[in-house]
């Protein structure tokens, strides 16, 4: 690849967005976002049902196309280079793309040989081994767990080896065991240098997992930072016999203009 092709340098981020909008309609989604991610960091989109988070990945994975405003992956512009866009990126949504009729193995080996990969067989067993599904990869996939279908999901999304991979509520509809399956997952692809997008609703995921947190609300980011620094922005903890840090939950409330579930609003 030439110098006039090539993506950015290492040193610049994996993911830029700058006043990015969208609306359908009368409808505006977006109104204005911007952020960018560090590469090989897990950055946590946190909102609300309906906050703009799938429109977003949508159109950073070049599925959508933005109405006004920027954005490029891993050095690629996603409205004049989305083929390049496409080749450093996965996708995964918010339920398992996998086949049940097929065993774990051959739902690998299937996407290895579509993508054209060399040696599909030896591409599945090393996934199984690192997502710790090799006891069952032999087993149809409709015998798995949510946890190990997730995973799986995972598994199959990382052939080719992508820098940058979105996961878009990866742990909707799991139950706390396999949440944490996929949090350790999640960890370990950005440990291993993979730049992770996470969008979630869910404030303890995102607590767990990010290394900066962005609060989408209202169509437009309102905080992003590391979560020390979001809690900072509540007032200094009152000592009494345990200082208390305020919990993200606290923190995007109290950004959001909600009270939390359950205080006395009489």
């Amino acid at each position: 690849m030439n110098s006039a092709t090539a993506p950015s340098p290492a040193a610049a981020p994996a993911i830029r967005v700058e006043g990015v909008e969208k609306s359908y309609g009368k409808l505006h989604v977006l109104t204005g976002v911007d952020f960018d991610v560090a590469r090989g960091s897990i950055f946590a989109l946190l909102g609300s049902n309906g906050a703009g988070k799938t429109t977003l990945v949508k159109i950073l994975s070049t599925l959508l196309k933005a109405d006004a405003g920027t954005a490029t992956v891993d050095g690629f512009d996603v409205a004049s280079r989305p083929g390049d866009v496409r080749e450093a990126i996965s996708l995964t949504g918010q339920f398992a793309a996998v086949d049940e009729v097929l065993t774990g193995r051959e739902n690998l080996v299937l996407v290895a040989r579509l993508r054209h990969r060399k040696d599909p067989g030896a591409i599945a067993d090393d996934l199984l081994e690192r997502f710790s599904l090799t006891e069952a990869g032999g087993r149809k996939v409709a015998t798995y767990s949510g946890g190990m279908r997730r995973r799986l999901d995972i598994a199959m999304s990382l052939i080719g080896n992508p820098p940058v991979i979105f996961l878009d509520e990866p742990t909707t509809g799991l139950d706390p065991q396999a949440r944490m399956e996929v949090w350790q997952t999640i960890r370990r692809l950005a440990d291993g240098g993979t730049t992770v997008l996470l969008t979630t609703q869910y404030l303890d995921e995102a607590e767990q997992l990010a290394d900066r947190i962005a609060i989408l609300h209202q169509g437009t980011i309102i905080q992003n930072g590391t979560l020390a620094e979001l809690q900072r922005l509540l007032p200094p903890a009152k000592v009494e016999y345990v200082e208390k840090q305020p919990t993200l939950e606290e923190v995007f409330l109290a950004l959001v203009g909600e009270e939390p579930a359950g205080k006395d609003q009489s």
